[in-house]
């Protein structure tokens, strides 16, 4: 008997610890509004810049840039993230997303983390800007790029024309997988 209550204990610590460290990065509203969306994107990208090799090279050579800066990764066996950003063709908005997914599995802990995909051709951006709710993996195929490699524009265009970069994590969780990620085009205020 005494092993069964000191089972629940340790899912009470395990709750109160997932709890705890969630807070840490939870915000009081999900709902952003344009100008905490484009300041986020701004800071993001300045992050962009300096944290990645060949960052500016690779902005100025891509079609669109969506930036998704604090997106907030939760688990307790069950794992969900989200985070709201935009879409920037030309260094102007072209349109504001936010972005949510889920796993199943064992899995713990909270993170924080900016994600920042690469548009290199024409025609990938107009396909997930034709789309309301595109599926990273579903609808195209993002590469995520090693944030300490550096390639040249042309090979990111012609070998990974969807690129994705993941930068600035905090927290205790490993790992970002942006494989069944959905973005959906949201208006905010």
């Amino acid at each position: 008997m005494k092993t069964h209550g000191c089972g629940r204990i340790r899912i009470l610590m395990l709750l109160l610890c997932f709890t705890f460290i969630f807070s840490l990065f939870a915000t009081t509203s999900y709902a952003k509004s344009r100008e905490e969306i484009n300041a986020s994107v701004k800071a993001a990208m300045v992050r962009f810049k300096k944290e990645i090799k060949g960052g500016t090279a690779y902005l100025e050579g891509a079609r669109g840039v969506l930036v998704m800066p604090g997106i907030v990764k939760a688990a307790f066996l069950f794992g969900g993230k989200y985070g709201q950003g935009a879409l920037l063709v030309g260094n102007r908005t072209a349109g504001y997303y936010s972005i949510a997914g889920g796993s199943v599995g064992w899995q713990l802990g909270a993170q924080k983390y900016d994600m920042v995909i690469l548009f290199m051709t024409e025609k990938v951006l107009k396909n997930f800007m034709s789309s309301e709710n595109w599926e990273a993996g579903v609808d195209a195929e993002v590469t995520l790029i090693n944030t300490g490699a550096e390639a040249t524009v042309e090979t990111l265009r012609s070998q990974h024309p969807i690129a994705g970069f993941v930068f600035g994590q905090q927290g205790l969780m490993g790992g970002v997988s942006i494989k069944g990620t959905k973005f959906t085009r949201i208006h905010p205020d």
